[in-house]
């Protein structure tokens, strides 16, 4: 590879100032949050401001032979958005527009590298919100797209791939493809836009993505109730599922993370302490309404309900403290990485199987001498925890096995944080050969020479 002629051609392509090469290229562009892979400067970054140009970017890459990672915000968390250091790193900061609020339609139009709080703060004027909120408000929409991101708001509301109706797509070959649209259905060759959502930057780059919006409802009440078990918490759950209040968040938090993210948010929430001191779990479960007497009535309704399921107490969180623990949730990585968790991981199971999944994890953490705490959305069984174990054999080892206790109960390894380098090689030994070899060939197809995101989902040299 001619350096220098590339590196001309990327210049040509998205002008001088936006092509970074040596030291320019910052310490950020060489990681996302992945606790567990390290991080590696790119050869070249790259940022386009238009489709046409990401497009350009991806043809003189794969002529050139040249790896290529995209970056949104860089708050995934399962490295991959870490580059190659052969690699181009096509940051999407530049393409950063809402390009659209359609209200008759209920759907925003907006480039990849839009952050979830700069579409909340354009959605919001219009009545409306993207419910998509994996936690971290920084996160870039084109992130979520690679990832499929989900966040609490998914039991009522579902994961990216419920919310983005159609994409404009960059190919390796320079093709620029446009897959569904403003409608909510169709019936009309395959469905491309969900084969990209979730594919970690290896089969095509969104350039633009065209998202559901629902109404923005205004009145809305968090209620938390302290259990004596987490059994007892995870039985619940289905409970309230049936009961028809429809709660937009339904989280379970262990004592541990409990008291991790009270200590550090310095929260207080009215729980006395002789109640706190039985409680080994909590259920936090917002509601919302449109109208304020119909929101008081569902909550006095879940409040007889959490106290029919066992709950030790209950307590409506009003305003700033509601807020606070929601955020405080919303950032239990933080909190598990300042207090020295070794890995944060995501399993998704069947919610109904979450108690003896569990029961699983506990008895396989204790065995291999590790901790394994932490907390999930309740509702669509993903369940969030913080591993601590030092040794990096130990660490696998016990991953390896939660994993397979999640797959052996109808889950899978990751919910929402996606695979990417992490956790790569517990996903080929677990995973259905047929299915890796069948997305192997998916990947042939749209990047025949290989360049995208190489070594992430699959080892290098099998693509």
């Amino acid at each position: 590879m001619n350096n220098s002629g590339f590196e001309q051609r990327l210049a040509d392509i998205v002008g001088q100032a936006n092509v970074l090469t040596g030291e320019a290229v910052g310490e950020d562009y060489a990681h996302d949050e992945c606790l567990t892979v390290e991080p590696e400067k790119p050869l070249y970054v790259a940022k386009p401001a238009t489709a046409e140009e990401t497009a350009e970017l991806l043809k003189a890459a794969s002529e050139h032979r040249v790896p290529v990672t995209a970056r949104g915000s860089g708050s995934g968390l399962s490295g991959a958005a870490r580059p190659r250091p052969d690699s181009l790193l096509i940051s999407f900061e530049r393409m950063n527009q809402v390009l659209e609020i359609d209200a008759d339609n209920h759907v925003a139009v907006v480039q990849p590298g839009v952050t979830l709080a700069e579409l909340d703060e354009k959605t919001a004027a219009a009545g409306l919100s993207y419910t998509v909120y994996p936690g971290e408000l920084s996160a870039s929409i084109g992130g979520n797209v690679g990832t499929n991101a989900g966040g609490m708001r998914a039991v009522k509301y579902g994961v990216t791939r419920h919310n983005v109706l159609g994409l404009q797509a960059a190919l390796p070959s320079g093709e620029l493809i446009r897959t569904g649209g403003k409608t909510t259905k169709t019936s009309t060759g395959y469905d491309l836009t969900q084969l990209i959502i979730g594919s970690e930057g290896t089969l095509a780059l969104a350039t633009e993505v065209i998202v559901r919006l629902h109404p923005r409802l205004p009145h809305g009440a968090t209620v938390l109730a302290p259990f004596g078990d987490l059994g007892q918490v995870m039985r619940a759950v289905p409970k309230i599922i049936a009961s028809g209040l429809d709660p937009h968040i339904l989280e379970y938090i262990d004592i541990l993370t409990m008291a991790a993210i009270v200590y550090k948010e310095q929260l207080a929430l009215g729980v006395p302490d002789e109640v706190r001191d039985a409680s080994q779990a909590y259920l936090v479960v917002a509601l919302e309404n449109r109208d304020h007497d119909r929101l008081d009535e569902d909550v006095q309704t879940l409040g007889e309900l959490l106290a029919g399921l066992g709950a030790a107490d209950v307590y409506v969180l009003e305003g700033p403290s509601a807020r606070k623990l929601i955020e405080a949730r919303e950032n239990a990585f933080w909190t598990a990485k300042s207090v020295g968790a070794d890995d944060v991981i995501d399993v998704v199971i069947p919610r109904a199987e979450m108690p003896a999944f569990l029961t699983k994890v506990r008895e396989l953490a204790l065995a291999a001498e590790s901790g394994a705490v932490g907390c999930g959305h309740a509702g669509d069984g993903n369940v969030h925890l913080g591993i601590f174990q030092k040794d990096p054999a130990k660490r696998r080892a016990l991953l390896h096995e939660i994993f397979a206790a999640g797959m052996a109960a109808g889950g899978s390894i990751s919910g929402e944080h996606g695979i990417g380098h992490a956790k790569k090689a517990h996903f080929l030994e677990l995973e259905d050969p047929a299915k890796i070899e069948l997305m192997r060939r998916i990947k042939q197809s749209f990047d025949p020479r290989g360049i995208l995101n190489p070594g992430v989902l699959f080892d290098q040299e099998s693509q």
